[in-house]
């Protein structure tokens, strides 16, 4: 693999729009750290207009540039994960973090304490316009603010707390070892948590099933240490919930990124209903690949060889503004600038963070960091990710800072939405049987890996959780039971399942962002029906465009409800399992 200094500069991101450089860094974190005691002046005194405007104003400022350093630092590790200079870079920028969040934690709680009316009259006052979501969140928050002395402690304490997920990581990434594996030769792989995937896709059905057992049987060596972690997770969560006076850690969870619970209920309600898609799914599956059964190691399995065209970066690029021509011209050309003004960082190198992401902070253009192959998946992923990039864009573009920042129940939506559009085209161009069913199959999957499997998944933590709430002891055996008992129904009998399987929970590392899966579900949900909406309905894209560029300006199920996509009704979701079943019944014809 390339060193990061062999990739053509063309291909690599510009951050100079964050910072210009690490002596730049530097010389503003000092800068901005000097003024940790800037707030002292307004400690007890924010029932005055004036003090209270001039302290929003300065968190504000502050705020901003601090993002802007951090977001820099974290790209900078992301270039190479094991470049000492970006370790202290992030580390530094921590610790000035911490101090920030400490000096300011008095902020919200004095102005929790302001009377009803008086932060009614604030909303109304011109001089506070942007800072009128603000209010709104803290007179819905008032009842879970507690004293200055208290969010003092909590702030203080954000030093360690997440430590249960550091903990997994560094197992995982570092400390766990894998055996080697067999295919149905006896030949012998090397086998660790990146090559797993490769495995499960084999066309060799002996070495996918070796993989599923080394994975998920290798992590139940180690399910005492595991478990107990995460449930120490759990009962964190449980614990500040009820500390804050929430009815629960999922209510916790919702209400403060403003869904709705309803919301929650209605996707695992519809999802369970419409399971007998996904298992129909496996049905078309284990008739293409000429099982007698089909194995739950069989779900990755390649149905007909991968497409076998590949993409320069530039043809990718153009592909993707085709797929995306029905969102306009203004659209189209932002693609071009994330390509010209350098907002990617293309291909891999060596100690490159793997995968890929987008982010960005106000006052910067967004960036997206891909490794990027060349083939299909590549061209989606790029996709995926400019759709975030986009989504970024536009909210930065047409809201103050203040309401730019859109929260995650929002964020897979734009990311899927140009997923969808390019499926679609290429779906429109295939010309043969293979291209037909290999798009097919990579619609079913993405049904399969965001809606039901993250539904599943939300079903499980919503369980663990619940159980702790209750005082019912949690323990290793109840987690990994109930966990079998879910995936049980949702794969159906007809899927040959292996008792490795029920381990699969605890490498699951999504499982410490507590109640966040689920908006994978969602996302996916309101994609399928805005890109059905954009490509069949006259000058839509306006009202999608209007979303993108609403950050939270309002709660995330209004929001959605601009481009037509109403989560509190079964419509949306049934839009959605009407998809699946069409792309499954056109599968079924070609058979």
């Amino acid at each position: 693999m390339k060193s990061r200094s062999e990739i053509e500069e063309r291909y690599k991101w510009d951050l100079s729009n964050y910072c210009k450089s690490v002596d730049d860094f530097y010389k503003r974190l000092d800068k901005i750290a000097g003024r940790t005691g800037d707030f002292k002046k307004f400690e007890g005194k924010l029932a005055d207009d004036e003090m209270l405007f001039e302290c929003l104003e300065l968190e504000t400022k502050i705020d901003k540039e601090l993002s802007l350093l951090a977001v820099y630092a974290s790209l900078k590790l992301s270039e190479d994960n094991s470049d000492r200079v970006a370790n202290e870079m992030n580390e530094k920028m921590g610790l000035v973090i911490s101090k920030f969040s400490t000096a300011t934690s008095f902020v919200d709680v004095e102005i929790s304490k302001f009377k009803d009316e008086k932060l009614k009259a604030l909303q109304a006052n011109k001089k506070f316009k942007n800072y009128v979501r603000y209010f709104e969140s803290v007179l819905r928050e008032k009842k879970h603010t507690l004293s200055k002395k208290e969010e003092l402690l909590i702030s203080q304490l954000g030093e360690f707390l997440g430590g249960f997920s550091n903990n997994f990581d560094k197992f995982t990434d570092v400390d766990l070892k894998f055996d080697n594996i067999k295919d149905s030769k006896g030949k012998e792989y090397e086998f660790n948590q990146s090559k797993y995937s490769v495995y499960a896709e084999s066309k060799d059905r002996v070495l996918r099933e070796n993989a599923f057992r080394q994975i998920n049987g290798k992590h139940g060596e180690f399910i005492n240490f595991l478990a107990n972690n995460y449930i120490n997770d759990v009962k964190e969560d449980c614990i500040f919930a009820k500390i804050r006076k929430y009815n629960s850690a999922l209510s916790a969870s919702i209400y403060n990124e403003e869904a709705d619970e309803n919301v929650y209920r209605l996707l695992i309600e519809k999802v369970r209903e419409n399971v007998g898609l996904l298992q129909r799914y496996f049905e078309v599956k284990r008739k293409m690949l000429n099982l007698d059964q089909f194995a739950i190691y069989d779900t990755f399995a390649p149905v007909v060889e991968e497409i076998d065209k590949t993409y320069t970066y530039d043809e990718a690029i153009e592909l993707i503004k085709e797929a995306v021509a029905v969102l306009g011209d203004e659209y189209v050309s932002l693609i071009d600038r994330a390509k010209n003004e350098r907002w990617i960082d293309v291909f891999p190198n060596k100690n490159k963070s793997s995968g890929a992401f987008s982010t960005g902070t106000y006052g910067a253009n967004p960036v997206v960091l891909t490794n990027f192959e060349g083939n299909l998946e590549s061209v989606f992923t790029l996709a995926h990710e400019l759709g975030h990039a986009m989504h970024t864009y536009y909210s930065e573009k047409h809201q103050p800072i203040q309401t730019s920042n859109y929260v995650i129940f929002v964020a897979e939506v734009a990311s899927n939405v140009n997923e969808m559009l390019l499926l679609r085209l290429l779906l429109n161009r295939a010309k043969t049987k293979k291209e037909r069913i290999y798009y097919y199959d990579h619609f079913l999957k993405q049904m399969r890996s965001s809606i039901f499997r993250q539904t599943m998944f939300s079903e499980f933590e919503e369980f663990a959780h619940a159980e702790y709430e209750k005082e019912n002891p949690l323990s290793p055996e109840l987690l990994c039971e109930k966990y079998e008992e879910l995936n049980n129904f949702y794969h159906g009998s007809k899927v040959k399942q292996i008792p490795e399987m029920k381990y699969e929970w605890a490498r699951i590392p999504h499982f410490f962002r507590s109640f966040y899966v689920y908006k994978y579900a969602t996302g996916l949900i309101c994609a399928i029906k805005i890109s059905h909406d954009l490509l069949s309905k006259k000058d839509f894209a306006k009202k999608y465009l209007k979303f993108l560029s609403s950050g939270c300006s309002a709660d995330p199920i209004s929001l959605l409800k601009i481009a037509d996509c109403d989560l509190t009704k079964p419509e949306t979701f049934d839009q959605a399992f009407s998809a699946c079943e069409e792309y499954i019944q056109k599968w079924e014809d070609e058979l």
